[in-house]
């Protein structure tokens, strides 16, 4: 697998249409716009909203925005790292633990931005600050990551095309859920009450994933990743006994990557979960609605656009993967006013909703094997 970024350093707004089932995507300035693209019903769908998006100034990068996002994460981590020698060995070190998940999902939502090219068109600018804060920051591989989170922008919520739904511990279509039985069909009949649960374990399954995925990287990559994934479980762990007996350790490491998860589930989970599932049987949609039928908002303030990471404007961050985070909320009127015209439906919910919506669904695909019993 060779490291793709998920937005071509030379286009406006990558990661959106898959190139030729490369794992690599192509930006919709230079695709999406064509007639019929992806069998949308006219390629002026999406062309006219780009021009606008365009001439507003909103695929502009705001370097100063991450620049100071950035030193003021950095300084976070630093402030509770002086915080766990500062309280010593005693229990209510712990309590640094849920500082500290915060901030890990602050990092983790600049590596995000860093893959999609929103805080700098640079590819080894961008590969640099992914691989700081995904890598050594957090354990996790950025290029297994970015190869995921691709194919998934590619084709959010497809049956076959998008990792995010293919079948395992969760299952998020019917069809999946049929013939599962033993344990998988205990965890499918039970999904919905498992899911924050589960949740708990996502902080441990991003380190496990991207060390495991080391074997199908290039030499070149793996060369950089794997130091950089040994670095951070280095680091971690001094840090962690040279603060903490062993016992206290490992509670504190346990319970801080269990927040952590908890913390980025709850990012992740309204954005798609219950809408719509192409499958590949049916019609072919074209950029536009590919991005907005599948994907929900999360209505909030400031408070809702931080701790969500700007994931909250899912819609408009899937139609425009580069667009710098601190811009999603001013592309979004502009997106609702033309689905509005187009007759196209535009999901928002409150966040409380969203999660409802997310487990509802989840309930209703484990339906089948319920009544089976």
């Amino acid at each position: 697998m060779s490291q793709t970024s998920l937005a071509e350093p030379e286009g406006e707004l990558a990661g959106a249409l898959p190139d030729a089932g490369a794992g690599r995507q192509q930006s919709p300035e230079k695709t999406g716009a064509r007639a019929g693209e992806g069998g949308e019903p006219s390629g002026s769908e999406f062309a006219p909203l780009l021009r606008t998006v365009r001439e507003q100034g909103l695929l502009e990068r705001r370097t100063g925005w991450y620049t100071l996002s950035i030193a003021a994460n950095a300084l976070a981590l630093t402030a509770i790292v002086a915080g766990l020698f500062a309280a010593g060995g005693s229990w209510w070190t712990l309590l640094l633990a849920v500082p500290l998940a915060v901030f890990s999902a602050r990092t983790a939502f600049i590596g995000h931005d860093a893959g999609h090219s929103q805080i700098t068109r640079g590819r080894r600018a961008g590969r640099a600050i992914g691989l700081i804060h995904g890598n050594l920051l957090l354990g996790m591989s950025a290029a297994w990551w970015n190869d995921k989170h691709n194919r998934h922008h590619a084709n959010p919520n497809h049956l076959e095309k998008d990792p995010d739904v293919t079948p395992d511990v969760l299952v998020f279509a019917t069809t999946h859920a049929q013939g599962r039985t033993g344990l998988h069909g205990w965890l499918t009949r039970h999904q919905a009450w498992l899911f924050f649960p589960l949740c708990l374990l996502e902080g441990l399954n991003l380190k496990v994933q991207g060390l495991r995925d080391l074997r199908r990287q290039t030499p070149r990559e793996r060369a950089v990743e794997g130091p950089l994934l040994l670095a951070h479980v280095a680091a971690y762990t001094a840090l962690l006994l040279t603060v903490l007996s062993p016992g206290k350790a490992i509670a504190f490491a346990l319970f801080h990557q269990a927040l952590f998860g908890l913390h980025l589930g709850m990012a992740f989970a309204p954005n798609h979960k219950g809408m719509e599932m192409p499958d590949g049987t049916g019609e072919r949609w074209g950029h536009l609605r590919r991005q907005v039928l599948t994907s929900r908002n999360i209505r909030g303030g400031a408070l809702t656009d931080w701790f969500l990471g700007g994931l909250n404007y899912q819609i408009e961050h899937h139609l425009f993967p580069s667009m710098p985070r601190p811009h999603l909320c001013l592309a979004q009127p502009l997106v609702r006013a033309h689905c509005r015209r187009l007759g196209l439906p535009y999901a928002e919910t409150g966040a409380v909703d969203s999660y409802r919506q997310a487990l509802r669904h989840l309930r209703e695909v484990g339906e089948p094997l319920r009544a089976e019993r």
